[in-house]
C-alpha cells in the first residue's frame, strides 16, 4: 500500500519533448507525453484500461481521460481518472478532477473541483430511520 506501485501496462507510445500535437489524441495501452498536446487525450479502451503519463515537461490543453493517470507536468482542462490519479510534486492541473483513487504529493496544485467517483461495489440504500422516514446512505 505504501510502496511503489507498478504501472499496470507498458507505455508503448510517446509524444516527444520537441513535439506539439494540435488535435485530439486517442490511444490504447499506455502513452507518455513529454511535449504539448492542444486537444483532448483519451484512452480508446474507455474505463477499462489505459495509462497516461504526463512528464514534468509535458502539457495537455484539453480533456484528459484514462484509467490510470500520472501527472508531473501541466493539464489545462477536465481530468477523468476511472481508477487512479497520481499528482507528482510539480503537477499543475487547471480544471475539475474526477477520480476513484488519488495520490497527491506535497507541492502538487489543482485549481478546480476534486470529485470522488464511488467504487462500483457501493450502492445507495434506503434505510428506515427510527422516525419512520427513509434516508439515502452509501453502503461501504
Amino acid at each position: 500500500m505504501f510502496g511503489k506501485k507498478a504501472i499496470p501496462q507498458e507505455i508503448g507510445s510517446l509524444i516527444g519533448a520537441s513535439t506539439t500535437v494540435t488535435g485530439d489524441v486517442n490511444f490504447s495501452g499506455g502513452l507518455r507525453v513529454d511535449g504539448v498536446v492542444r486537444g483532448a487525450v483519451r484512452c480508446a479502451e474507455g474505463e477499462k484500461g489505459g495509462v497516461l503519463v504526463i512528464s514534468e515537461h509535458g502539457t495537455v490543453e484539453g480533456e484528459v481521460r484514462a484509467s490510470h493517470i500520472v501527472v508531473a507536468g501541466r493539464i489545462n482542462g477536465p481530468v477523468h481518472a476511472t481508477e487512479l490519479i497520481e499528482l507528482q510534486p510539480k503537477a499543475r492541473v487547471h480544471g475539475d478532477v474526477q477520480y476513484r483513487a488519488l495520490e497527491m504529493h506535497h507541492g502538487a496544485v489543482v485549481e478546480g473541483l476534486m470529485v470522488h467517483i464511488p467504487a462500483e461495489g457501493r450502492t445507495a440504500l434506503k434505510l428506515a430511520a427510527s422516525s419512520g422516514r427513509a434516508e439515502a446512505v452509501h453502503a461501504k
